[in-house]
């Protein structure tokens, strides 16, 4: 079968050189039963090839079954895959049937496998080589024969370095590499698919037809879709249901095209939790206190500077600033007269000479951890070691609290 026909048979549109290219590969492989990774940007249509192969192959009359494996919780996944026996854990009130044991002599379609555990990862390693595997919960060998397509939109390779995916099951799924482009290395085909997608919607809402200005092409063309087809049939149904002018300016399509500039998503990926922003909200409150004290010390020296280098003079004058040291400095045992002022004896050469006799330098630690440590400790003591008021005073949660006391063994 022609490129052209496989084109009308599942129903894929566009013209692409990319789109050909993975289209020819997926007929080619389709009659063996090679396993096939399908890579590609979420929403660019990786699931649809996966049906491609199966109903090309000599399995098109056995059983196909699509597995998303990032939404099966971890515990769960295995006696998913592979099935289990009765009582093997809590809730196994009878034994269960796998995905890979009911599309025996078919094909299952593992859609983000990277996600897939270690552990399963492993059993499916076994599958591939020799069409082995156990219930959970079973010593018994069960066999079965079933083609694997996999599909994922990260980079499986670059998880292998890593060490969240095995190297040998990343090389029997990548058998044969099948990429399927993205919809902005195929802007040719953009609009006839928004075409062929705005004619349907209108066919299903009964409503006028769909017609794009110039410009309003032309923004649909070089829009990056980072949502790829799936966006692109969305944005596409959005219009036919809102817009009153069937007659769609370029001005009136970006009403409907997110920012670019912006956020084209409802949330944020892979983003730092609540504990990880009380962290860094802990350190820059640390870095602002030692800016504080970088001010104060500059003040000391300005009054030092216009008393002609009389540092006793300065401090015996200004109480406060020994105060501040007290407070902040923790000096070492036999040490806690390093910042004690006396009178300066007049049969001193000078209170300078005086000064740096009986004045002992402590150097400051500049260490986040002694200051967050200090820190903890001056909220424990101002509260009186009510965790819950310093968590509050620190600007921290009760449980990093908790972890950061046992964290410096305060």
């Amino acid at each position: 079968m022609d490129t052209q026909n496989i084109k009308q048979r599942f129903g894929i549109i566009g013209n692409s050189p990319l789109l050909n290219r993975a289209i020819d590969i997926a007929s080619q492989v389709a009659p063996t039963d090679m396993s096939v990774l399908i890579t590609g940007e979420s929403g660019s249509g990786k699931e649809v090839f996966s049906h491609i192969i199966h109903q090309m192959s000599v399995r098109k009359h056995g059983a196909f079954i699509a597995v998303n494996c990032g939404a099966i919780p971890e515990g769960t996944i295995d006696s998913e895959l592979f099935g289990h026996e009765k009582g093997s854990f809590t809730g196994a009130h009878e034994a269960r049937k796998g995905y890979f044991e009911v599309a025996n002599s078919g094909t299952i379609f593992l859609d983000e496998v990277a996600e897939l555990p270690l552990g399963t990862q492993a059993r499916l390693l076994r599958i591939l080589e020799s069409g082995e595997y156990l219930r959970v919960g079973s010593s018994k060998v069960q066999k079965t024969d079933v083609r694997i397509i996999a599909a994922t939109n990260v980079d499986v390779y670059n998880r292998v370095k890593n060490g969240k995916f095995r190297e040998d099951l990343y090389y029997r799924l990548n058998t044969v590499p099948l990429r399927i482009p993205a919809l902005h290395e195929r802007k040719e085909d953009v609009f006839l698919l928004f075409r062929k997608f705005s004619a349907d919607f209108s066919d299903k809402y009964r409503s006028p037809g769909i017609q794009l200005e110039p410009d309003a092409v032309q923004i649909l063309t070089n829009y990056s879709w980072p949502g790829n087809v799936r966006q692109l049939k969305n944005i596409a149904e959005q219009i036919c249901v809102l817009e009153k002018d069937r007659n769609v300016t370029g001005q009136a399509l970006l009403g409907y095209i997110p920012n670019e500039t912006g956020s084209n998503l409802p949330m944020t990926i892979n983003s730092q939790s609540k504990e990880d922003f009380t962290e860094r909200d802990i350190l820059y409150k640390v870095l602002f206190d030692m800016k504080k004290d970088m001010v104060e010390l500059k003040k000391l020296v300005a009054e030092i500077i216009q008393h002609g280098g009389n540092t006793a003079s300065v401090l015996a004058d200004n109480p406060q600033y020994i105060n501040q040291l007290y407070r902040d400095v923790e000096l070492p045992a036999g040490h806690e007269h390093a910042f004690t002022i006396q009178q300066p004896n007049s049969n001193n050469s000078s209170n300078n000479d005086y000064f740096a006799q009986d004045v002992e330098e402590v150097e400051e630690s500049l260490s986040l951890i002694d200051k967050e440590s200090d820190l903890i400790k001056k909220a424990l003591k101002k509260h009186k070691g009510k965790r819950k008021f310093a968590a509050q005073e620190l600007g921290i949660s009760e449980r990093t609290l908790y972890r950061k006391i046992k964290e410096l063994s305060l």
